[in-house]
């Protein structure tokens, strides 16, 4: 899978770009700032329908623009579909595939797939539970679009309930209608929880074989004998409350979601004072978390607070490689986009990473200088300077 090209209208500081594009390497060089990030970042949209950089859509819409367009030529298995995403400002989004409007905006999500790898990805290791929680939930989504409508029920679902969580406990004198209120959303939290909790726990069973590899492979030096203080990375799932035999992967043909309601229901209940007293959900997949561990003395250490900045970079260039791995185990190579990664990679680093991506069938990168981006990835080059994206 490839973009073979790119048009943006009024996406970010674009008026108007047109790009082609290839398969194999292709880098774009400029400083920063000139709109190099840009680029990729419209191609990482079309896959997730959310931005690696900002949070919301707004920013994503050029200043005195109504609207934003992005749209990619995009080529697999030797035919080419149009994806085109209108990003509205103040209003709902829009998407068509070959000029066709898709039913829902979401189910673009998936179409083509992305794994990016940027600055920001530090904070899979060093950041709060919820950066490890988003990885997990961008990465079930890209392998089954459907999940997108699951995440955001949950979600919706959450804010009504610790809504009527806070409300309860300003009125503690009239709390018995509002529990029995809360009641029904206990069950739709449970319901939509347990969903997201079982794919969770099946994504962490597939995905931590690759991030051991993946990270023996980045953290290994190129003399035979020198290698990282500590090689052996591990991820983990914990739950926020003990799910005991449930932890473990279900057997073949086994449905786990009906048991897991029923613990996540069960907790709710024993939790149900607490919650009142905080007004806020205290239990579901909301509060868990992705343990990451690296080997050390003979145990397994956290990588937060225990592994270098070294280590922490390469932890979090592993999960990103296992998750293209995982993503091209599922029979579609994905896009593969460096964003100024190289700049934070010591140069040994930065040839291993090359090393291990050079191969993919698409890999956009973006570099501040050139020289910064490895040999193995000489490929196409774009100068990209005000505004102005041209072909070396």
């Amino acid at each position: 899978m490839h973009v073979s090209h790119l048009t943006l209208r009024d996406f970010r500081s674009y008026e108007l770009t047109e790009v082609e594009l290839e398969a194999g390497v292709t880098a774009f060089v400029g400083l920063n700032g000139q709109g190099k990030t840009n680029l990729v970042e419209a191609v990482d949209y079309l896959s997730r329908l959310q931005s690696h950089r900002v949070a919301t859509d707004a920013p994503l819409v050029r200043a005195g623009a109504d609207q934003a367009l992005i749209r990619a030529a995009v080529v697999r298995e030797g035919r080419t579909a149009t994806l085109e995403v209108e990003i509205n400002a103040g209003r709902a989004n829009r998407a068509r595939i070959n000029k066709s409007p898709l039913p829902r905006t979401r189910d673009l999500v998936g179409v083509v797939r992305t794994v990016v790898f940027s600055p920001e990805d530090l904070v899979l290791v060093k950041g709060d539970p919820a950066e490890r929680r988003r990885f997990l939930d961008d990465l079930l989504v890209l392998r089954t679009p459907r999940l997108a409508g699951v995440r955001a029920d949950y979600e919706r679902v959450l804010r009504q309930r610790n809504t009527l969580l806070k409300s309860a406990r300003a009125h503690r004198g009239g709390r018995d209608g509002m529990l029995a209120t809360l009641s029904v959303w206990d069950e739709q939290l449970a319901r939509a929880g347990a969903e997201i909790l079982a794919e969770r726990l099946a994504l962490v069973e597939s995905l931590a074989p690759y991030v051991g590899k993946c990270y023996r492979a980045i953290a290994q030096r190129r003399s035979a004998h020198a290698f990282a203080s500590r090689d052996d990375a591990e991820i983990a799932y914990r739950s926020s409350f003990d799910l005991g035999e449930l932890a473990a992967p279900a057997p073949e043909g086994v449905d786990l979601r009906p048991l897991l309601e029923r613990a996540i229901l069960d907790e709710i209940e024993r939790r149900r004072s607490d919650e009142l007293d905080r007004a806020v959900s205290l239990v579901g997949p909301h509060r868990d978390e992705l343990v990451l561990t690296l080997a050390g003395g003979g145990q397994q250490l956290p990588v937060k607070g225990y592994a270098s900045h070294g280590e922490s970079w390469s932890f979090a260039l592993a999960l990103r490689l296992a998750a293209y791995d995982l993503l091209r185990a599922d029979g579609d190579d994905p896009i593969l986009i460096l964003d100024d990664v190289f700049a934070e990679l010591d140069a040994t680093r930065r040839e291993q990473l090359a090393d291990l991506v050079a191969g993919a069938e698409q890999v956009l990168v973006t570099a501040a200088v050139g020289a910064d981006v490895p040999e193995v990835l000489r490929g196409a080059r774009y100068r990209v300077a005000g505004g102005e994206v041209t072909r070396e």
